[in-house]
């Protein structure tokens, strides 16, 4: 369908272009053979007087002469021309054209018409070129008419131009009909000469290069003022005809220079300081001629042959200029426009030897010859504008694969910054390892591009870290061997990520051994010596040495003599020999780049614009990350920070300050919450988290979970800190002494006085070992750990622990109604019975129950909220202590039954929807359940 539209349309156009050209054959047709439609004869024998005309000599004879023609008469001197009228004679006029003379009509003594310009011209001693008009009447009849020329240059001295003889409209109409084509022509070029120039200019500001075809486009310019200088009709063009009759001239004097500025420009400035010794002679020609000009010694037309010469040499030189650089450069538009410098050439040459030979000649071949330039400029232009849009393409082509190797590169190195801005301990890891890198690679003599193949790589050693959880890299106390391992999966990890990236050599590699060790001993492949690749082998060493030498979140960086004694150990065990000898040497002789452990912003790393750009954009957004993620690890009911945001604000906190981290327990908690329900043992949290979020404002203070906090105290010593925690402690019992709900609940508080150099893991331990003894003594206080008896404490034993447990249990209560557990431990009962009913034969129900809400109506949370908890009341208070209850899900419990009889369980379920029935007055619910028999086939 597409091809047939396609074809569809090229037919129109041909025939479009067919019915126009036959349209203007039709119109030249009938202008060549067709009758003339004029009112007027235009042929010249209507106008033109073929009577007699004779020369009346200074001496006093006269002689019949032909007319036109040219005779010798001095310069200076005034011709006389008589001409008879007949006897019959109507009101008619003649005329003559001046060739730069003074022409005077006289009929009989009568001066008629008088044609001078001495009084009005600035410059020149000659009077344009016109057509001077002489009305003659009836009354003039056998009068003699006499015509007298005088000029003042030898080149016009004795010429005698046709004289009309008419009507004054009749001979005007013969005369544009005779010469009106070339001023059509003139003007053509003018307009067509203006175009080329502007859309030159046009095609420079989008192409941002500069056209030849502005030259040829004022060679057109210059060459039609010409044509209208010459033209015949040029006084009806403008006023002053006297001024564009020598503008004509001036345009002859100054063509050589955009005729030089194009060829100069065509062969890109191959002869450019010939051109211009050239321009300069032409230029010199014109200040000579126009002085001449002005002081009345010699007119442009006197001068007008040196001009020539200049011009010939200027064309002829170009020409051969030409032909030898379009031979070489075998352009086939070059050689086109070689033909049409050629065809100009020679209507130039024959419209120049005019002037001296057939004075009526008037710019017709000059304006032929531009149109042919102009024509095969054109074509030039089209296919030089072709060159630079191939060119361009080309380069766009080059440019976009630059820049997609480029952005990949960044994207790349981007998405490691992104992995280190997760943490701030890390932020910079991987541009600092680079450099140590670079600079080993340099002691190795290897290549520049082998050292910049391996800093990219580099960018990218941890880049699987991405796969690594953020509890785990941020961890402040030491890692478990499963949290280790899972840390460890980063190497593999990242080569997989790496594995198809061929932009940049050895990544992947590096990514997958960079924690290889030289004996053998590291991972993810166990490999040893020369098995292990050189890149990584060579990051290796980088990489320690940046881990060792900046701080962290579980420690401060390794004094200098530390981390040199480090290597100088594992030489040839974890590090490769030879590596490590250098990177030696490079610390003693101190050329590593330093930077300040205490600054952790990437504009610290004098980071190439760009990547500084990056590497802020990726540390904002990640820290616009961290802090909604740290808002999710507040705990709503304290509004305190969780377990996780609490120990590591408090491990970064322990390393810039002195202080003392405090270990704090709610006593007896579960113990109102069995009582008084969570609704109280919620309102006792709370009380407590106000108290410490008034201590926050000092330090740090979290919830660790359940009925355990955690709070750092900065710069305080044992006596201030004795009297802070008397005041919390007060505060708290007061505000339980108020609340009979609440009068269970106590403190007890174990203290580890710290400093910047103890390690966060270390004094955590100690703080809970300080909040062990407290327990073991009685609750409802606080102890330092500095202060234990270590000989007391470690002659206590086991006995003096389950006297005090059992006397713990036996304070908190009687518990009433059925366990109560998360969703979580509920799993793990269930999990227990199922093997109960495997290994005893029991027999045990799962029971769901369900709070539907009727169809048409839309409950509001409260609404929800207060039923469900009426129904666990109603749940608590109607099952066995054996039993177990959880909340499933917003609007489901479920429930274990140990071993009830079957037939029982409805009534069960009936008794608990009937107290909730009692106690909720809402009929937009309505409860349901359903249950089944726990089976061995479950586990």
């Amino acid at each position: 369908m597409k091809e047939k539209t396609e074809t569809f349309n090229q037919g129109k156009r041909y025939f479009f272009y067919i019915l126009m050209f036959a349209i203007l054959g039709w119109f030249i047709f009938m202008q060549i053979f067709g009758a003339d439609e004029r009112s007027s004869d235009t042929s010249a024998a209507s106008v033109i007087y073929s009577g007699t005309v004779t020369w009346q000599k200074p001496d006093g004879t006269t002689q019949e002469i032909s007319v036109p023609g040219t005779y010798k008469v001095p310069v200076g001197d005034t011709m006389v021309l008589n001409i008879q009228l007949p006897d019959a004679l109507t009101d008619t006029c003649f005329a003559i054209r001046s060739s730069l003379q003074d022409v005077d009509f006289y009929v009989g003594d009568d001066l008629r018409t008088s044609y001078s310009t001495h009084k009005t011209r600035l410059v020149g001693k000659n009077s344009a070129s016109r057509y001077v008009f002489c009305p003659v009447y009836a009354s003039d009849a056998g009068k003699e008419l006499r015509i007298e020329l005088t000029t003042y240059t030898s080149n016009y001295t004795g010429v005698v131009n046709p004289v009309y003889c008419g009507n004054k409209a009749d001979i005007w109409i013969y005369i544009f009909s005779r010469y009106g084509l070339e001023t059509y022509i003139a003007f053509f070029i003018l307009f067509a000469g203006i175009v080329t120039i502007l859309f030159s200019f046009a095609l420079g500001l989008v192409y941002h290069t500069r056209f030849d075809m502005e030259y040829l486009g004022w060679c057109m310019v210059m060459g039609a003022v010409w044509m209208l200088g010459e033209s015949k009709l040029r006084q009806f063009l403008v006023p002053n005809a006297s001024a564009l009759g020598s503008l004509c001239f001036v345009m002859i004097l100054l063509c050589p220079l955009p005729i030089l500025f194009f060829a100069d420009s065509l062969q890109k400035g191959l002869h450019h300081r010939f051109y211009v010794c050239l321009g300069s002679i032409a230029m010199i020609n014109f200040a000579v001629c126009t002085i001449l000009t002005a002081a009345g010694i010699a007119d442009y037309i006197e001068t007008m042959p040196v001009s020539h010469g200049i011009l010939a040499i200027t064309v002829a030189t170009i020409f051969v200029h030409l032909f030898q650089y379009i031979r070489t450069e075998k352009n086939k538009a070059d050689r086109l426009l070689l033909i049409g410098l050629l065809a100009a050439i020679l209507c130039i040459a024959v419209e120049a030897t005019s002037v001296y030979f057939v004075t009526l000649m008037s710019g017709l071949f000059v304006g032929a010859g531009m149109l042919i330039l102009l024509f095969v400029n054109i074509v030039r232009a089209i296919k030089n504008v072709q060159d630079i849009e191939l060119k361009r393409q080309q380069s766009e082509i080059r440019k976009n694969q630059e820049q997609n190797e480029k952005m990949s590169l960044q994207m790349i190195q981007t998405l490691s910054t992104t992995i280190e801005a997760k943490d701030a301990y890390t932020r910079g890891h991987s541009y600092r390892v680079a450099q140590y890198a670079a600079l080993i690679a340099e002691e190795l003599g290897w290549t520049p591009e082998e050292i910049l193949n391996l800093k990219r790589a580099t960018h990218l050693h941890d880049i699987g870290k991405i796969g690594i959880p953020d509890p785990f890299l941020n961890k402040p106390a030491q890692l478990t061997d499963d949290e280790y391992n899972l840390i460890k999966k980063h190497t593999v990890i990242g080569a997989e990520i790496l594995k198809d990236i061929t932009l940049i050599p050895h990544a992947a590699e590096i990514a997958r051994s960079h924690h290889e060790r030289y004996d053998g001993k590291g991972y993810p492949d166990g490999l040893a010596g020369a098995e292990i690749p050189i890149h990584a082998r060579i990051v290796a060493v980088a990489d320690c040495y940046d881990a060792m030498n900046s701080r962290r979140i579980y420690r401060n960086a390794l004094p200098p003599e530390v981390v040199y004694e480090e290597f100088r150990k594992n030489r040839g065990t974890q590090f490769d020999p030879e590596i490590t000898d250098i990177f030696l040497k490079l610390l003693n002789e101190k050329r590593l780049p330093q930077w300040d452990p205490s600054q952790e912003e990437p504009d610290t790393y004098n980071l190439p614009d760009m990547q500084l750009t990056v590497s802020k954009f990726i540390s904002d957004i990640m820290a616009t990350i961290k802090s909604q993620e740290d808002a999710k690890s507040y705990d709503f009911l304290t509004g305190l920070p969780m377990r996780n945001l609490g120990e590591r604000l408090t491990a970064e906190f322990m390393q810039t300050h002195d202080g003392c981290l405090v270990f704090l327990d709610m006593d007896n908690l579960k113990k109102i919450n069995d009582i008084y329900g969570h609704k109280a043992g919620d309102r006792a949290l709370k009380c407590l988290g106000k108290l410490l979020q008034k201590r926050a404002d000092q330090g740090i203070s979290c919830r660790l979970g359940g009925d355990e906090f955690l709070m750092f105290l900065p710069d305080t010593d044992p006596d201030s800190l004795s009297l802070q925690m008397d005041d919390l402690f007060q505060k708290f019992h007061t505000i339980t002494t108020d609340d009979p709900e609440l009068r269970f609940a106590t403190l007890s508080a174990g203290l580890c006085l710290c400093s910047t150099d103890d390690s966060f893991e270390d004094c955590y331990s100690k703080a809970d070992k300080a909040l062990y003894y407290v327990k073991q003594n009685g609750k409802n206080q606080f102890f330092f750990y500095q202060q234990i008896d270590r000989s007391t404490l470690a002659a206590s034993g086991s006995g003096k622990d389950l006297a005090l447990v059992a006397e713990s249990l036996q304070k908190s209560g009687i518990y009433v109604g059925a366990l109560d557990l998360n969703y979580r431990d509920f799993a793990r009962q269930y999990e227990y019975m199922s093997q109960l009913v495997t290994r005893s034969q029991c027999r045990c129900y799962l029971a769901m129950l369900t709070i539907e809400t009727l169809v048409d109506t839309v409950p509001d949370i409260e609404s929800i909220e207060q039923a469900l908890e009426y129904m666990e009341q109603a749940i608590r208070q109607n099952i066995r202590r054996v039993d177990i209850c959880t909340r499933y899900s917003s609007l489901q419990y479920l429930i274990i039954l140990f071993e009830p009889d079957e037939t029982h369980i409805p009534d069960i379920i009936e008794r608990i929807f009937t107290q909730y029935y009692h106690q909720c007055d809402s009929h937009d619910f309505q409860p349901s359940y359903e249950y089944l028999e726990i089976s061995p086939q479950e586990l």
